[in-house]
């Protein structure tokens, strides 16, 4: 992995900087593992724009990504490794013995022709996955589960990781990425390793088109707009005093919008370190 500058021939490359794609094996996506995905635009079932600053953007399809992992026991072997242009990582094809076929999220260093496993005997190796009990203290996991079964909720974009610090009882301890520590059940499933495309932080658009490729399209600062329009607006000149807000008024920076009596409060050890 590594990411790719370019000469300054024009405007859009002189800060452009993307990733190299060099891991990439595979152009066209495996057919029964994709469906059309529906663009929405930021707007509801009544045709209503419920979020702004979407729109537009290169027509895409949906991978369906095994975040179960329930197939236990039975080896698979790396076919491929693909983009997707759904999520940050890079995902990879898996053709299992019994011939069934998916897609996973692509650990760092997974390698076309590797044998992966899931399950509570397999080995603790980068792309296997097995509950927390079974993975020993230290080890670098992703693709983290909250409730057994469920599916894997935490660390899954790329270049992430959490840490199995400890144990205690029949809860696993686990120190996500962005600082927080926390217990969950040991009977949780994981994969070892860390989310690959690590160089995904190091990218730059370098123009406001590749923006709109994404979806994305221009977002105005509440400063600018008119008093009727966002709390922070309206003034004579560039005036943009007071407190940021959300455009409900809301403080925009450091309110706790964390519910106080959350039930899951009592398994968090450490909240995120926030500067």
């Amino acid at each position: 992995m590594a990411v790719r500058k370019f000469k300054p021939v024009t405007p859009g490359q002189r800060h452009k900087v993307i990733g190299t794609f060099e891991e990439i094996t595979a152009s066209v996506p495996e057919k029964s593992l994709v469906c059309g995905k529906h663009s929405t635009g930021g707007r509801n079932n009544t045709g209503k724009m419920t979020v702004r600053y979407r729109g537009g953007g290169h027509k895409r399809k949906f991978r369906f990504i095994d975040f179960k992992r329930e197939k236990d026991g039975v080896p698979a072997v790396v076919k491929t490794i693909e983009y997707d242009p759904n999520r940050s990582a890079r995902i990879a094809l898996l053709f299992y013995a019994d011939g069934e076929k998916r897609y996973i999220i692509a650990p760092n260093g997974l390698q076309v022709g590797t044998t992966v496993m899931s399950g509570a005997d397999a080995a603790p190796e980068i792309g296997n996955c097995l509950p927390l009990a079974n993975i020993p203290v230290g080890t670098v996991i992703h693709n983290i589960e909250l409730r057994p079964g469920q599916g894997a909720l935490l660390v899954r974009s790329a270049g992430n990781f959490a840490q199995l610090t400890s144990r205690e009882g029949s809860y696993c301890v686990i120190k996500l990425p962005s600082g927080e520590t926390r217990q969950i059940l040991s009977a949780c499933k994981a994969t070892v390793g860390s989310v690959g495309n690590s160089d995904h932080a190091l990218e730059q658009s370098g123009k406001a088109g590749r923006s709109r490729w994404l979806g994305r399209r221009p977002h105005n600062r509440g400063v600018v707009m008119n008093p009727h329009d966002h709390p922070m607006g309206g003034g004579e000149g560039r005036q943009s005093g007071g407190h940021p807000r959300s455009r409900k008024g809301l403080y925009a920076k450091g309110l706790k919008t964390r519910a106080p009596k959350k039930l899951s409060n009592k398994y968090i050890i450490e909240r995120a370190n926030k500067k």
